[in-house]
């Protein structure tokens, strides 16, 4: 049987396991990487059909027509790190990994989906399968849509599922991880078709750990004037001790500002996560000397490395991720047509309802994994590197890691006044303890105090107050945190920015 009833109609990503697959599938390893990948998404599928993805590592989100069948099989990774939309516009399904390349199809209506402004002023983030555009929905991590021509099947086929082994001690979990860390990375290094990389690197240990097990030959980071927020010099220090070059790209208020609405419209769709601004210039200075970068991702949600995650949570209580800004009473007082039949809550109870019975953290990080990392994260990371030219690689988010991850119990996942305890344990093994067991720094931007700064704010005033404004938002309401805010409520600042991202979209993609 050939594979040539079967066509790729739209990919992106990278399969990390490519030579192991090609000896198994009997495919020539000497074709370019875009043949090759194309070769084995064919054979896999001819071979196991959609038991396929079990055998695939790395990131990919993939649509497969099979000819024979007239089925079209789209497909995303199994925690989310590439994006895939689909739509039914006149009898056919649009895919894309591009929200806006469906958007643009004159086939397709746009139509706002307020449900989703909603949720997303909750969050920060869209969260979910609904997108910003009413019909159009994400293909969620893990899953497969069938399309027959007539029909559209979802199915669920990977996730995250935490069974804790009491059995191991720290050190023999650290051994586990950082063969599973090596493994991955060997692969990484046998892609000669890749043959230089780079990585970005922060003052944590997930970056720096990755930075000294990689064949990474420079790092990278973003840096601020701002003292509090700047972690250059403890990258810098890192990178000197692994032997590293360095580069460090320093962001003034006035580009970040600049670079806004260009990253808010290559997203997509609204994130009100101010980093994905820092991280689209990070990814543009990158990409002036390097095509491919490494980066942490993936470690947080695997092992448990966020504040929230250690927090007792009230009995009568359910965790709404690692990261919400509003609570339904102020987007009561802010939204002129609150709808009482949207709750924040209403995505996380299909999680929350199918954990019960399990311990704290691993209820937290099955949604973390399930909506976080991958509608707030994965969409800044990997729209803004595919717009920067830069190819993504992260290597924290293989599957194999996450299956080492998901038997560690809470116990060894915190332990001596650390998060991700058994993570840094391993970690140790290739960096100094002052960098393995850091206290977590995140990625910290500036913007709380730039917003302030008359010099910069006047376009995000003017957003905020304009027309579009109007239709959405209670003027009073808006005006009265602006008001607290410039005099010194700094914690309105992820409020403010979350609405402006969104009337700055919508006025790009509805008004443009």
């Amino acid at each position: 049987m050939t594979t040539d009833n079967l066509q790729i109609r739209w990919y992106s990503g990278y399969i990390r396991n490519w030579q192991a697959l090609c000896d198994e599938l009997s495919l020539a390893k000497d074709l370019s990487r875009e043949e090759r990948e194309e070769t084995i998404l064919k054979a896999a599928y001819q071979k196991w059909g959609m038991e396929m993805m079990a055998h695939l590592y790395g990131a990919f989100a993939f649509a497969l027509y099979d000819e024979e069948q007239q089925k079209l099989y789209v497909v995303r990774d199994q925690v989310g790190q590439k994006q895939m939309f689909y739509t039914v516009a006149d009898g056919e399904l649009l895919c894309s990994g591009d929200i806006n390349e469906i958007a643009a199809d004159p086939r397709v209506e746009k139509r706002l989906n307020k449900r989703m402004l909603q949720q997303y002023l909750f969050y920060g983030y869209p969260i979910g399968d609904e997108t910003f555009y009413e019909g159009v929905c994400k293909l969620c991590p893990g899953h497969y849509a069938v399309w027959d021509g007539k029909n559209i099947t979802v199915t669920r086929y990977w996730q995250p599922v935490f069974t804790p082994d009491h059995s191991k001690t720290d050190d023999e979990w650290a051994e586990e991880i950082a063969a599973v860390v090596d493994e991955i990375l060997s692969e990484e290094r046998a892609d000669t078709a890749l043959p230089y990389k780079e990585s970005f690197l922060s003052g944590g240990v997930d970056s720096s750990y990755l930075l000294a097990a990689s064949d990474a030959q420079y790092a990278n980071t973003v840096g601020y004037a701002e003292s509090g927020f700047d972690e250059s010099t403890l990258a810098r220090d890192t990178a000197a001790v692994l032997g590293k070059g360095f580069r460090a790209k320093q962001i003034a208020p006035d580009e970040f500002f600049a670079r806004i609405p260009e990253t808010v419209d290559k997203m997509g769709q609204p994130l009100g996560d101010a980093s994905a601004v820092a991280f689209s210039l990070g990814c543009a200075a990158v990409a002036e000397h390097a095509k491919v970068v490494y980066s942490g991702e993936g470690i947080d949600e695997f092992f448990g490395g966020y504040n929230a995650h250690s927090r007792q949570l009230p009995s009568d209580w359910v965790y709404l991720t690692c990261s919400h800004i509003m609570s339904e009473d102020v987007l009561r007082a802010l939204m002129k047509d609150f709808d009482e039949n949207v709750h924040a809550a209403d995505p996380v109870m299909p999680f929350w309802n199918a954990t019960e019975g399990q311990d704290d953290l691993s209820r937290k990080l099955t949604i973390d994994i399930s909506l976080w990392l991958e509608g707030d994260i994965y969409l800044n990371t990997d729209r803004t590197s595919t717009a920067n030219g830069v190819e993504l690689h992260t290597p924290f988010s293989d599957l194999r890691l996450f299956n080492v991850a998901s038997r560690i119990p809470a116990e060894h996942k915190f332990s001596h006044d650390q998060n991700k305890y058994a993570f840094r344990k391993a970690a140790a093994g290739k960096l100094p303890d002052e960098v393995a067991f850091r206290k977590k720094v995140g990625f910290p931007v500036p913007i709380r105090k730039w917003l302030a700064d008359p010099a910069y704010n006047q376009p995000i005033a003017d957003k905020l107050f304009g027309e579009s404004s109007q239709l959405f938002f209670n003027q009073d309401e808006l005006r009265d945190w602006w008001t607290r805010y410039l005099d010194g409520e700094e914690f309105l600042w992820n409020r403010l920015y979350a609405v402006y991202a969104f009337l700055l979209w919508y006025d790009l993609k509805f008004n443009g």
